[in-house]
């Protein structure tokens, strides 16, 4: 069924006047349109308006500033003749056969509709057929629903534009890192520094996202491989894993997967601290319904600050009776 907003009739005089309308009523006998617009008809209704020529859409074998395609080239998307793009983000994609963007019922309807009467379910599918009406009152969309049989006759974007859709849709973070020492503490040469970043679907993964149009359907799956941390001192570590968080029970022990031991002090560092980069490298892997596969590689970086320092020790008088020795002190900036 053919459902529609109604549509104000304007007089062709509209548009001698310079109303600004996009699009005009006028009866289907009507058959020559005003300077700037061009007739269209609904070949199942019979019903013909005309189209303000700025709002016809552009042809995409057209190019750069609207300028002709290279001899030879063919309109690949069309209706009634006028170029039409063949892709819209929100409606789906354009079917030169049945003149509107299709793109299919997800869900479909339940199947005690009529729609799917006298149809193999495994052949075919239930799409939404819809075409721009008028602009009169807005943005005016005809919506009716077909059943296809197979695919239908669409132009369907490139693969690499669903991955790079999908991987928007991941919102990959920054790593959310922790150390021990951790920032605002002060650490000592040759003593363990552990290091880790926090775990989770958008700053480790996997994740795994899939975008589609009728008749392409893109899987895109990420995760990290390794974190390589500038530890400010010259060294870099690659840790294959998101290492481990300390706990007071590790004492003096190194990290198990991922730490470092300086040998100088951040004195004579800016701020006196080392600056320290952890940068995540991420592995992305997508496959589409047509069988092309591929990998993306992408990285994520965050930074810290860490302070270290030496013990100095402290004399402590031979007579000081039961006095307990004096911690030693940590010289820092």
């Amino acid at each position: 069924m053919l459902s529609r907003h109604p549509r104000t009739l304007v007089s062709l005089l509209s548009a001698a006047l310079g109303i600004g309308l996009a699009a005009l009523a006028l009866p289907a006998a009507a058959t020559d349109p005003p300077p700037g617009f061009r007739k269209v008809c609904d070949q199942t209704s019979g019903e013909c308006w005309f189209i303000a020529e700025s709002e016809i859409r552009k042809d995409p074998t057209e190019g750069q500033d609207g300028k002709p395609a290279a001899t030879g080239q063919q309109k690949r998307c069309n209706f009634n003749g006028a170029p039409q793009k063949c892709t819209d983000d929100e409606l789906g994609s354009w079917s030169n056969t049945h003149q509107c963007y299709l793109h299919r019922m997800n869900p479909p309807p339940p199947y005690d509709s009529p729609i799917w009467t006298g149809k193999d379910l495994t052949k075919g599918g239930v799409w939404a057929c819809v075409r721009e009406q008028g602009y009169d009152e807005g943005r005016h969309l005809v919506t009716r629903f077909i059943w296809i049989e197979g695919e239908p006759d669409i132009e369907v974007v490139d693969p690499m534009t669903l991955v790079y859709r999908a991987i928007a849709e991941m919102k990959l973070g920054k790593p959310r890192l922790g150390t021990a020492p951790g920032a605002g503490q002060i650490g000592l040469v040759n003593m363990p520094v552990w290091l880790w970043v926090a775990k989770s679907e958008n700053t480790w993964g996997p994740i795994t996202r899939t975008a589609s149009v009728p008749g392409l359907s893109v899987t895109v799956k990420a995760e990290v491989d390794a974190v390589n941390w500038a530890m400010g001192d010259g060294k870099t570590l690659r840790c294959e894993t998101a290492g481990t968080p300390y706990t007071k029970s590790a004492g003096l022990k190194d990290s198990p997967d991922c730490g470092h031991r300086y040998v100088k002090t951040s004195r004579s560092q800016p701020h006196c601290t080392y600056p320290v980069t952890a940068t995540t490298h991420w592995t992305i892997a997508w496959e589409s319904t047509l069988g092309d596969t591929g990998q993306i590689p992408m990285t994520q970086s965050a930074e810290t600050q860490l302070q270290i320092g030496e013990a100095v020790p402290v004399l402590v008088d031979p007579d000081g009776g039961e006095q307990a020795p004096t911690a030693p002190k940590v010289a820092a900036c």
